[in-house]
């Protein structure tokens, strides 16, 4: 059978391959630009095939690799450590408040979500952490800040509400405790809406670079973001103030300035995107399956 033609399916697709162009599209000139020579770029702007390639950029950022891998090292640990956590301390709150049987559900709701309206702001949260938790200097400090997110814990709380209440019910009159109902039943079956809150609250962690411009002092402490945010500032100073910095015999000429900063966009988020597509299984389920209910 000969399938009709729909012009309203051939809308759809164009849009969603304008769309699919323009999140691609830059992200391969970035890509492009920081394998270009600096002069070419000023001579002849951004192009999409690097007419002098040069690998300057990341021999700059690399002139210290062990600086490098250890800010590395404390990302990949924040992220993972602090996904796991908020993941357990979400979908513990979300359960509970979609229990119907819990008695005080609506009165938790209403805590959670009113602090999706107003915080504690920038000063309490600082002087909380630094004066009462005396957490300064320490990897809670880029942790904690981040931790529970009311709007995820509504998200999961949609989720959770959907799922069949006889199951648990099921599951007690064959002797289970709630821990255990909670680990062996609910976990395994809320992986797609876990997935898909996971991806976001890993991105969250691995772009957040505030909370260590706030609370690290030890250089031994210094994720990768706020690394590459200090290099792009001695950068921008030694640009700035070449005749001062000449008098010292540096080049500031020979410095990539326009092509660092696009390989520090490929450093500070290329890793991420190889993690998208172990999440792609359940994103779609866990996005569609988990959206907010009242």
């Amino acid at each position: 059978m000969k399938a009709k033609f729909a012009p309203g399916k051939l809308l759809i697709h164009l849009l969603f391959i304008f769309v699919t162009l323009c999140m691609i599209v830059p992200f391969i000139l970035v890509i492009s630009i920081s394998f270009t020579d600096e002069s070419s770029i000023l001579d002849n702007g951004y192009q999409f095939i690097p007419s002098d390639f040069s690998m300057k950029a990341y021999e700059y950022i690399f002139k210290a690799p062990i600086l490098l891998l250890r800010a590395y090292g404390v990302t990949v640990l924040i992220t993972v450590a602090g996904t796991l956590l908020s993941l357990l301390i979400t979908a513990m709150l979300g359960y509970v408040i979609s229990r119907r049987d819990f008695r005080y559900r609506v009165p938790a709701t209403f805590f959670i979500f009113f602090t999706m309206l107003f915080n504690g702001g920038l000063v309490p949260s600082y002087i909380l952490i630094t004066q009462y938790l005396f957490l300064q200097n320490t990897l809670w400090a880029l942790i904690l800040p981040s931790l529970v997110s009311p709007f995820y814990i509504m998200i999961m709380k949609g989720f959770l509400t959907k799922m069949p209440f006889e199951i648990i019910e099921s599951a007690k009159m064959d002797g289970a405790r709630e821990l255990r109902i909670f680990f062996t039943i609910v976990l395994p079956l809320s992986t797609p809406a876990l997935a898909t809150l996971g991806l976001f609250i890993s991105f969250g962690f691995w772009n957040s670079w505030f909370p260590s411009l706030l609370y690290i002092d030890n250089e031994k402490l210094i994720p990768i973001q706020l690394l590459l945010v200090r290099m792009l500032q001695s950068l921008e100073f030694l640009t700035s103030n070449s005749d001062f910095v000449n008098q010292f015999g540096v080049d500031t000429s020979e410095l990539p300035t326009l092509s660092a900063r696009m390989a520090m966009a490929i450093l500070a988020g290329g890793p991420m995107v190889f993690i998208f597509p172990f999440f792609q299984k359940y994103f779609v389920k866990g996005l569609t399956v988990g959206s907010l209910k009242g």
